[in-house]
C-alpha cells in the first residue's frame, strides 16, 4: 500500500490532508476531533491583537439543488484569549506529537511577531503560517491582505518573522491580487520555507430583495466577506500554477487550498505541484469525517497508478499547462452522440442552438434523439458538458494527428489572419442561418423547444 506521509518544508505528517486555519480550527477539542478522523495536520485559526466579531457571520450561494455552493464568511481571526488557545495547543501537541500542529499568526509591529512566534514556539507548534489573505476588518487596520497585496511589506514580515522563528514558515498569500507571483517572489526573496495559497476571494454573495442589504445581514448592513469553497477552486489550482511554473518560485513547497471537497480535487493540486493540502468549507458543510474518503480514494489511485508516495506524481500535471499560443491550432475534435444512451432531453440541442455553433439537429422529425451537423460543429465540448448521461456524447478526434501548429508558428511565418474577411479565419465559411430565415423556423415550429433545421 500507497505511503502518505509527508515531509513539508521540514514539517512531518502521517497524510498531506491539513485543516486550514479557520472556524474547525477554533480550539484544542475541534482539533484532536479531527485528527482522532484522520486528518494529518491542523493550521490552528488565526492568533493576533483581540479582536470583536460580529454577530451573522457567514452567506452561501446555491446553485440548483446544491447547497453552498460557495460560501463567503466576514468572520475575524479568534477572539478567544492568546492564553486559552496556547494552553490547549500545548495539549494537542502533546496528545498527537506525530501530526502537523500549525500555528497561524497575524500581528501588526516587529516587536509583536517575534513575542507572539516565541510563545507559539513554547506552546509546541511544529511551524508557523503568516495570515496574509484576510479581506475583511483585519486589511482594514493594515494587516491580513493590506500585506498580501504589498510585496514589499510582505517581504519585510516574512524577513522579520524569519530571523525569530526556530521552526518552519509558510507565508500565506492573497488571491486579492492581481498577479500572484509578486507576493510570492517576494515571500520567496524573503527565505520563507513554505507558501500556502489560496485566502479567500474578496465578495459579495448576494443581496436580500426585501432588505436591500448584502449576506449576511448584520441589523440592516453588509460587508464584502471572503468567498471560498468549490466555487474557487479553478482560481486556486490556475494561482498554484502560476507559482510552480516561475523559476524562482518552483522549488518552494505549497500548500494548496481552495475549494478542496474529495480526493480527486487532492490529486489535481498535487499533480500541479502541491504537496499538503488545506480543506475548510467542506469540512463545514459535512464534518471532519470527509477525510476518510479522501485517504481511500488516493490511496486507491496510488495504488492504481503504481505511486508509492505524493512525491511520486506531484507537479506531473504542469508540463501540460502552457499558454494559449502555444496549442495546436491542427488539433480537431467533433461530438458524437451515442443514440443508445441519449435520453433525448434536448439539452445538448438547445445549448448548442442557443449558446454556440448551431451544430445539432433533428433528423427525424418524430425522433427525439439528435445528431451532429459535422461541418459546423467546432468542438466546443459544451454538448457534451450539458448532456445528463455519462459518455453519452463524446468528443471524437477528427485530424490526421501528423500535423502541429501554433499561433507563433503562423506569426513567424507571417500566416495570421489579417483582415476583417481573411479565408485562414477559423470562422470564414462556417455555415449560420441567416436569422430572419432561422428564427421565423423557429417560431413556427410547434413543438416549442426544438426547432427542426429545414433550412439545413
Amino acid at each position: 500500500m500507497a505511503d502518505l506521509s509527508i515531509n513539508f518544508a521540514g514539517i512531518k505528517a502521517p497524510n498531506p490532508f491539513w485543516l486550514a486555519s479557520a472556524p474547525p480550527t477554533n480550539s484544542g477539542y475541534q482539533i484532536m476531533k479531527a485528527y482522532d478522523a484522520g486528518w494529518g495536520g491542523a493550521v490552528w485559526k488565526t492568533l493576533g491583537m483581540p479582536t470583536i466579531n460580529v454577530s451573522s457571520r457567514y452567506g452561501a450561494t446555491n446553485f440548483g439543488s446544491t447547497r453552498m455552493s460557495g460560501f463567503s464568511n466576514i468572520e475575524l481571526i479568534s477572539d478567544r484569549p492568546l492564553e486559552d488557545n496556547l494552553r490547549e495547543m500545548r495539549e494537542v501537541t502533546k496528545r498527537f506529537p506525530n501530526h502537523a500542529t500549525i500555528a497561524s499568526l497575524m500581528v501588526d509591529t516587529r516587536e509583536e511577531w517575534i513575542d507572539i512566534i516565541k510563545q507559539v514556539e513554547d506552546a509546541g507548534a511544529k511551524g508557523i503560517e503568516l495570515n496574509f489573505g484576510c479581506p475583511h476588518g483585519m486589511c482594514e487596520r493594515g494587516m491580513g491582505s493590506a500585506v498580501g497585496q504589498d510585496p514589499v511589506a510582505l517581504k519585510t514580515i516574512v524577513e522579520w518573522v524569519m530571523d525569530a522563528a526556530n521552526i518552519p514558515v509558510i507565508t500565506k498569500l492573497s488571491p486579492n491580487i492581481s498577479h500572484i507571483t509578486d507576493p510570492g517572489l517576494a515571500a520567496v526573496q524573503a527565505n520563507t520555507d513554505a507558501i500556502s495559497l489560496i485566502n479567500t476571494v474578496k465578495s459579495i454573495v448576494g443581496i436580500d430583495l426585501d432588505t436591500y442589504a448584502p449576506y449576511p445581514i448584520v441589523d440592516g448592513k453588509g460587508s464584502n466577506g471572503g468567498y471560498c469553497g468549490p466555487a474557487v477552486k479553478p482560481i486556486a489550482l490556475h494561482m498554484l500554477k502560476e507559482l510552480k511554473q516561475h523559476n524562482e518560485i518552483k522549488n518552494t513547497p505549497i500548500s494548496g487550498i481552495g475549494g478542496i471537497s474529495n480526493w480527486r480535487d487532492v490529486v489535481e493540486f498535487i499533480l500541479l505541484g502541491a504537496t499538503s493540502v488545506q480543506v475548510c468549507t467542506a469540512v463545514m458543510h459535512y464534518g471532519f469525517g470527509i477525510v476518510r474518503e479522501m485517504e481511500e480514494g488516493l490511496l486507491k489511485f496510488m495504488d492504481d497508478k503504481g505511486y508509492n508516495t505524493i512525491y511520486d506524481f506531484t507537479g506531473k500535471a504542469l508540463p501540460n499547462v502552457t499558454e494559449w499560443k502555444n496549442l495546436n491550432l491542427k488539433y480537431s475534435v467533433k461530438a458524437n452522440i451515442d443514440e443508445d444512451k441519449c435520453i433525448g432531453c434536448d439539452l445538448c440541442y438547445i445549448a448548442c442552438d442557443d449558446g454556440a455553433h448551431q451544430a445539432i439537429e433533428f433528423q427525424n422529425p418524430d425522433s427525439r434523439i439528435p445528431s451532429i451537423i459535422e461541418d459546423n460543429c467546432v468542438g466546443c465540448n459544451l454538448c457534451s458538458l450539458v448532456c445528463p448521461v455519462e459518455s453519452c456524447i463524446t468528443m471524437e478526434r477528427k485530424d490526421a494527428g501528423n500535423e502541429h501548429q501554433t499561433w507563433d508558428e503562423l506569426t513567424n511565418a507571417n500566416e495570421i489572419p489579417n483582415t476583417w474577411n481573411d479565408n485562414r479565419a477559423g470562422g470564414k465559411g462556417h455555415y449560420v442561418p441567416e436569422p430572419k430565415e432561422a428564427f421565423d423556423t423557429v417560431r413556427k415550429d410547434k413543438s416549442g423547444n426544438r426547432a427542426k433545421k429545414d433550412m439545413l
